[in-house]
């Protein structure tokens, strides 16, 4: 049995940029917390908990020194609130994120309404959303969703994706708004890193000597669940989040394994994977 990786896969610069930046904050010792998940990966979580820089999902938890906001983003008045408790802010926002925050502040200044096409509890999402007027947005995941809106109340409207998304799912539920609102127009928001990867999958899913794809990455991961639900359409997909997670009986007859990873799946996770498929391969059992 032979692995073969993806032609792009694994962490996006954003997610390594925050990976290195905390690992470097803790180098130098020092101690902070991190506002949630640095990255949706429960390896790189563990791994921060052990340099000392421990998680949490309220900012009220930190009693003192410094928070670390994730590559999603915060919304920007947890800055605000950061400093007035006194804590110091490790930053570690991927740089597009910041660029769809700016776009939609520009979006709006110019009298439209906003629509986000993503998941209303994910933090990306939250980071955009939570410091608005809600008359001024939508959130929206299904097209019975945008059916429920009179969308012809708005004059000019600008969608937005969540950057972890295929927006090839999401084509419909963007079609319908600009059927009924023809002063719609979308940004252009897909992280470039999520769209190669994604494509890269397509690619691995088409390849006709592989019988199987295996995608690595954290429970709480959008983008290694989308690289999941594209592999699937082509061939067997198993999704796990590291070598522990492997069944011998899924590679039953297959000769040629494919691998791919989401952004936030560190490389010694990946390389971890690929060993214990290539020990499966030589395992007398197998042979």
């Amino acid at each position: 049995m032979r692995v073969r990786r993806a032609e792009k896969y694994g962490f996006c610069a954003g997610v390594r940029i925050a990976d290195k930046k905390v690992k470097k904050f803790a180098r130098e010792g020092h101690r902070g917390a991190i506002l949630g998940q640095v990255v949706h990966n429960e390896r790189v979580v563990d791994e921060m908990d052990r340099l000392g820089v421990h998680t949490v999902q309220e900012l009220a938890e930190v009693p003192a020194g410094t928070i670390v906001f994730s590559a999603h983003g915060v919304p920007p008045s947890f800055h605000d609130r950061a400093r007035r408790l006194g804590l110091a802010i490790l930053d570690t926002t991927c740089p597009f994120v910041y660029d769809i925050h700016d776009e939609a502040s520009v979006a709006l200044a110019a009298g439209a309404h906003l629509v986000f096409i993503g998941d209303p509890s994910h933090r990306e999402v939250i980071g955009y959303t939570h410091d608005l007027d809600p008359a001024r947005y939508h959130v929206l995941h299904t097209l019975e969703e945008a059916e429920r809106v009179e969308w012809e109340r708005y004059p000019r409207i600008k969608v937005f994706y969540q950057t972890t998304l295929n927006a090839e799912d999401f084509e419909a539920v963007v079609r319908y708004i600009e059927s009924r609102a023809p002063e719609t127009s979308r940004a252009d928001t897909i992280c470039y890193a999520t769209k190669e990867n994604q494509d890269a999958a397509h690619a691995l899913g088409r390849d006709p000597e592989i019988g199987a794809i295996v995608v690595i990455g954290g429970k709480r991961s959008a983008n290694t669940r989308h690289l999941w639900e594209i592999c699937q359409r082509y061939k067997p997909s198993h999704l796990v989040q590291g070598a522990g997670d492997l069944r011998p009986e899924w590679f039953d007859g297959v000769e040629t394994v494919g691998l791919t990873a989401g952004a936030s799946t560190p490389d010694y996770v990946i390389d971890e994977v690929e060993a214990a498929l290539l020990a499966l391969a030589a395992s007398p059992a197998r042979a």
